[in-house]
């Protein structure tokens, strides 16, 4: 799992694989540490493997969602930080396994073996990362990147390049976080402003409504299993067709 996490990051970090390219047969013995340029550029794609998994993965999204959550309940550092990052963490880690396994049958292992060299694993490899990505972009973003690098459109989704996907797929994820963050906030929007309004007309004008709203809410959202509602949701909108 490890090795093809690895291989995923090389993937998506296009200029450094493809100038790595070596001949099938000695393809196993390069990955052993042969080259001292192959060992710094295996280096900085470790560096670079949390920023990737944070942003092109499920892991956008569902942080987004919980940030909104938690602004929502009006609970400040409840839960804190790293327990909605860990509890992103683990809910990603199923969502991506399929294509981190195909990624790893189908380049890794071949490369490993000595089968293929690295331009032909970076094909097979990005295949299913392209069809990852795909299920969630948005056609409009995928357009505004095809502008912004001046690529042709190609005569098929599969057909599209990384550089252009992976920041689609972005901006996809953030406005789709935003969206379920939106409708997050309107059912404990109405108890804050109910609060307020019953605060003001009996002239508790010293005591802020977030205090006594808070209480509610978290009422709320326990009485109706909101953990389970909000999570599960999310899986759903991921594995939904």
């Amino acid at each position: 799992m490890k090795r093809a996490l690895c291989l995923t990051s090389v993937l998506l970090t296009t200029g450094a694989v493809q100038a790595a390219s070596s001949a099938p047969g000695k393809a196993s013995k390069q990955l052993d540490g042969g080259s001292p340029m192959q060992t710094v550029l295996l280096l900085t794609i470790l560096t670079l493997l949390p920023a990737i998994f944070m942003s092109i993965t499920p892991f956008l999204r569902i942080t987004v969602v919980l940030h909104f959550l938690r602004q929502a309940l009006g609970t400040q550092t409840t839960p804190s930080n790293q327990v909605l990052v860990g509890l992103a963490l683990f809910l990603t880690i199923p969502l991506v396994q399929p294509t981190v396994s195909e990624v790893y049958t189908r380049a890794w292992q071949p490369l490993e073996q000595g089968d293929m060299d690295w331009k032909q694993a970076w094909t097979e490899g990005s295949k299913p990362v392209q069809r990852f990505l795909s299920r969630s972009v948005r056609e409009k973003d995928v357009r505004l990147f095809l502008e912004v690098t001046h690529t042709p459109p190609p005569a098929k989704p599969s057909d599209l390049s990384l550089s252009v996907l992976v920041p689609a797929y972005v901006i996809s994820e953030l406005r789709t976080g935003f969206q379920i963050g939106a409708v997050l906030f309107l059912p404990f929007l109405i108890i804050d402003l109910i609060v307020a309004s019953v605060t003001l007309s009996v002239g508790m004008v010293q005591l802020p409504p977030v205090m006594i709203s808070a209480p509610f809410k978290v009422l709320l959202f326990v009485l109706v299993d909101g953990w389970n509602l909000v999570i599960g949701s999310l899986i759903r909108s991921f594995v939904t067709p």
